[in-house]
């Protein structure tokens, strides 16, 4: 690789094995084409989904970029899919592909009036405000009173914004608040009809705090977690109820984002999961529905192409090169590296490690020059300086 590739190039060599992930998703029954392509749209912005994209690009286009690719690498995640290779044959693109018909609206199986948010983090005070402004009572649970009070403090400045925005008035700011209640004690959720928690990303932690859901909240209470990399599977384990356990992984920030990833470990109740996601449409949210594998849908397929970006620039090309031909060919809102840093290349380097881990693939290895950014500290724009400078 060198300085010379055009940014069309670019953007090729990125996006062919993305493009190749999700054919290779769908193909494997993890998630449908509809949700596959909805969580890359809604969860990450892109002007459109894997699948379609490669509907638009042709089949056999795609193929063929990818067959030349895998000749040159014998990388097997650059060896085209196998629905590649038969689509290409029939002269057939995805979509001629039988999706099954519409699927009935969900609705919700479980009557949900309170509920329940565990932590006070940006994604937690996020959670608490997005039900609080759809109408319900929401209890939101703090380990002291200056964190409870400053996710309230937090909800009430967002909706200072949207006041000045003309999004809401005063009389609606007043009714959102009134509906919010913070708590010290976990106590306080025994009547809550969901819990939805967002603590640190610790499974240890997290199992903890489930085993207490468990003898605290009453028996039909849906117990959802937002974690984005842990097995969701093991904290059902650590609850008398693994049938009411589930995922609801928002992103953030969660007034703003649609996404909603839920998630269904072998022994989540079919009507949990379709209240859960008849919930998100409740809340205004976007459902794609998936189950209990590292990365879900959208960080399995993001975090391989943001990998590849940082190998790519290992190989010489300049990292505002590739930034920019991503957003000039691909139409994404943000180049690799400056999304990278917006994540937090820890975070990064944490969700790379769990892939890799999963799937054992030899090219889900973490960079290194992403290892070493971390090494130094240069963690994105929380630091002031990541792939790029922001001090």
């Amino acid at each position: 690789m060198t300085e010379s590739l055009t940014p069309a190039q670019i953007s090729e060599l990125l996006l062919l094995p993305y493009l190749n992930h999700a054919v290779r998703m769908y193909e494997s029954g993890y998630a449908s084409r509809d949700d596959i392509d909805a969580g890359m749209r809604f969860g990450c912005g892109y002007p459109a989904g894997p699948l379609a994209t490669v509907d638009e690009r042709g089949v056999t286009a795609v193929r063929d970029g990818l067959a030349a690719r895998y000749a040159e690498t014998g990388d097997h995640l650059h060896q085209p899919a196998d629905l590649l290779e038969r689509l290409a044959a029939e002269g057939r693109g995805l979509a001629d592909e039988a999706s099954g018909g519409a699927a009935e609206a969900p609705r919700l199986r479980h009557q949900i009036a309170k509920v329940g948010v565990v932590g006070t983090g940006t994604m937690a005070s996020g959670i608490a405000q997005v039900f609080a402004q759809r109408g319900y009572d929401v209890v939101y649970v703090g380990r002291g009173d200056d964190k409870v009070a400053g996710v309230r403090a937090g909800i009430e400045k967002a909706l200072d914004k949207a006041v000045a925005k003309g999004k809401l008035d005063e009389p609606g700011k007043a009714e959102v608040l009134a509906r919010l209640t913070g708590s010290t004690s976990r106590e306080d959720l025994a009547d809550v009809d969901i819990v939805v928690e967002a603590i640190a990303e610790e499974l240890s932690v997290k199992l903890e705090l489930f085993a207490d859901l468990d003898r605290i909240c009453k028996p039909a209470a849906i117990l959802a977690t937002t974690t984005s990399s842990l097995p969701i599977t093991e904290c059902a384990k650590a609850t008398s109820r693994p049938e009411m356990v589930i995922g609801m992984h928002f992103f953030n920030p969660a007034p703003v984002m649609k996404l909603v990833e839920v998630v269904t470990t072998a022994q989540t109740a079919p009507e949990v999961d379709e209240t859960t996601r008849a919930l998100c449409a409740e809340v205004g949210k976007v459902a794609v529905s998936c189950s209990d594998r590292s990365g879900f849908i959208v960080n399995a397929l993001l975090f391989p192409y943001l990998n590849d970006a940082v190998k790519l620039h290992e190989s010489g090309v300049p990292i505002e090169t590739i930034d920019a031909a991503i957003k000039e060919q691909a139409g994404f809102p943000m180049g690799p590296f400056a999304l990278l840093d917006v994540v937090g290349n820890d975070v990064s380097l944490a969700i790379q490690r769990e892939l890799h881990h999963e799937f054992q693939e030899r090219g889900f290895e973490p960079a290194a020059l992403l290892e070493q950014v971390v090494a130094e500290g240069r963690l994105g724009r929380k630091t002031g300086q990541g792939f790029h400078d922001y001090a």
